[in-house]
């Protein structure tokens, strides 16, 4: 029997999952034909945004139970840090313990990715895994090194949390997310 000596390849997922779903689900499922390992890191708060619906520590629960997978790290790192924090500070420290080869974003942030701080600088470190949907068209154009996986479910956090397509929710969490976001009868 031959032995795996393959390295681990292990990739970033960082976002906000003001509530994960199961796009996100989708997301690390696919980018674990990649990469073999994930680390899913909720953030804080979005460097690009002023509040969060769920706190932090709420979010994190959530992410915990809903990515509760053979390959799937779930760190904590961002909210340690009690701030904003940019992927670059994320991945040089995830890196001194984890031999971080990709950051997984969704094609959605194509278009501010050169406002992201240090873009330079991670852009020739990582490969970027790009989450699509419906094969829309992708201006990859300022990356240096990509891979595109394309995703099937057409939902997100802010549909999600206006009452909306919450059959996208993980049962484990659902009950709670109704419950954290008051959406009433009304609102779905």
């Amino acid at each position: 029997m031959k032995k795996n000596t393959q390295e681990p390849q292990y990739a970033l997922f960082g976002g906000s999952f003001d509530p994960p779903h199961k796009g996100h689900f989708e997301i690390i499922t696919k980018a674990l034909e990649i990469a073999n390992k994930i680390i899913v890191v909720p953030t804080f708060l979005n460097p690009f945004k002023n509040s969060f619906s769920a706190s932090p520590n709420k979010r994190l629960e959530w992410v915990k139970k809903s990515f509760n997978l053979a390959n799937v790290i779930i760190s904590n790192y961002e909210i340690e840090q009690n701030r904003p924090v940019y992927t670059i500070e994320t991945l040089e420290a995830l890196s001194k313990k984890y031999p971080i080869k990709y950051i997984i974003i969704g094609a959605d942030n194509l278009k501010s990715l050169e406002k992201w701080y240090n873009f330079e600088d991670l852009n020739s470190k990582i490969t970027w895994i790009i989450a699509t949907r419906n094969k829309e068209k992708l201006d990859t154009s300022k990356l240096k090194s990509f891979k595109i996986i394309d995703v099937d479910k057409d939902v997100s956090s802010s549909e999600i949390r206006a009452g909306k397509k919450l059959e996208f929710l993980d049962k484990k969490i659902r009950k709670e997310v109704i419950d954290e976001y008051k959406l009433t009868k009304k609102s779905r």
